[in-house]
């Protein structure tokens, strides 16, 4: 039982996080090649309507945006672990499918009203990691010899809302944006339950819904200066309900609360006839989010959290109009890491979290109404993740989270992306 629990302790995070950190970037190809900077330059819907709802009050007409993307994960863990014969030591590669990023938004506004209104339906985020079996890494070593096998994960979050913007003036708009959000878990072991002689649980695929809300504030003037803030609430989920089922095929059930960050952007843009700039600063409250802010052992040996530090995000894009019919854009996307070394054991199948994203776009207008869009998106972790191997059967007075001696896990991902979407103005 010893052995299993220390081999098992490494995985008691099992790939919950595949993105960075828990937010996606941007939405959309516009946005996603803007770096994701949209707070203060509403260069499309999409960005406007995810980032800052007082700047959809730009748009006029009827305009739907429609974008799908396929995201490309190549993520990597590696864990040592003490024997009698030394330490052992392996790596393994993930082996999941891609993953679809789909992305719907509307906005309306008619000439010369002080009132916009929008609606979408965004993925927000979309992942899940498959460690196959293996014989050299601990993690994912044979039930028999105290590993467990296979590591798999998904897990799916849905957002959609309506917007409304007012018009205080020429210069300022405000906006409100209420939010619901579905989400579906699935984990393969589960460390949210309590372990026992079989181990920890594989779940079924739960579900939780969430509901929050967003406000912001848009100001430009006639020389092409902007600026931009919005606060989105912490979204308040429901429990994910888990029916779990050991190796020794015993059941049993638990459940396990993750709402998802508030979020705070300020945004600056500029904009001329043949330019527009864009630079977002963005505060990821992990550190008060119900699912983050708590981490290490209940009494029973299940986890309670994961211990992440607020994130920090700065988006910088830009977008050439010089070429008729054919803008030109780039963006580029610096995240701090919320995961604390120390910490990094408790999110050990997370993977990742992404840190420098690069981001190449273009548009093409085949009329006034119709524009299609595209980016291409490559990031990486710049490094590893790295911390100690805890063990609940280890911790006592003076090491409460029960450290094992001579180990550890790291993790590491790059990805890349493509996405096409269509603006069609009816």
């Amino acid at each position: 039982m010893k052995n299993r629990l220390t081999i098992i302790s490494i995985f008691l995070i099992t790939n919950l996080f595949a993105q960075s950190g828990h937010l996606m970037q941007g939405v959309g190809a516009v946005n996603m090649s803007m770096g994701g900077a949209s707070t203060a330059q509403p260069i499309d819907i999409s960005g406007a309507l995810k980032w800052n709802p007082a700047a959809i009050s730009v748009f006029e007409g009827r305009t739907i945006s429609l974008n799908v993307g396929l995201l490309m994960a190549n993520p990597e863990i590696l864990s040592t672990v003490p024997t009698p014969n030394g330490p052992m030591s392996g790596t393994s590669t993930d082996v999941k499918s891609n993953s679809i990023l789909p992305s719907l938004g509307f906005v309306y506004g008619k000439k010369d009203s002080k009132h916009t209104f929008g609606a979408f339906a965004f993925g927000v985020s979309g992942f899940g990691v498959d460690f196959p079996e293996s014989t050299t890494n601990p993690i994912n070593m044979p039930q028999s010899m105290g590993g467990f096998g296979n590591l798999t994960s998904n897990y799916v979050m849905l957002q959609t809302g309506l917007s409304y913007a007012y018009k205080l003036s020429k210069s300022v708009s405000i906006g409100v944006s209420p939010n619901f959000n579905i989400a579906t878990l699935e984990l393969k072991p589960n460390p949210t339950a309590n372990p026992k002689m079989a181990g920890y649980p594989t779940t079924n695929n739960a579900m939780a819904t969430g509901f929050g809300g967003q406000i912001g504030i848009f100001y430009q003037n006639e020389e092409g200066f902007k600026l931009g803030a919005s606060y989105k609430t912490e979204q308040q989920f429901s429990n994910f309900e888990f029916e779990n089922t050991y190796l020794d095929n015993s059941r049993s059930e638990n459940s396990f609360k993750m709402n998802f960050p508030a979020v705070y952007s300020l945004g600056v843009g500029y904009s001329n006839s043949k330019v527009d700039l864009a630079f977002d600063f963005r505060q990821v409250e992990y550190s008060k989010t119900e699912g983050f802010e708590e981490y290490g052992w209940s009494a029973t040996g299940a986890v309670k959290g994961f211990g992440w530090k607020d994130m920090q995000v700065l988006s910088l894009g830009a977008q050439y109009k010089g070429i008729k019919k054919l803008p030109l854009r780039v963006g580029y996307t610096y995240n701090t890491n919320p995961i604390k070394p120390e910490l990094a054991f408790f999110s050990a199948s997370a993977t990742a979290v992404i840190q420098n994203a690069c981001q190449f776009g273009f548009g093409y207008e085949f009329s006034e109404k119709l524009t299609l869009n595209a980016v291409y998106h490559n990031a990486t972790s710049d490094g590893s993740t790295g911390g100690p191997i805890y063990n609940p059967m280890l911790a006592g007075q003076t090491d409460p989270l029960g450290t094992v001696p001579s180990s550890k896990v790291s993790y590491k991902m790059d990805t890349s992306m493509l996405m096409l979407g269509i603006s069609y103005k009816i």
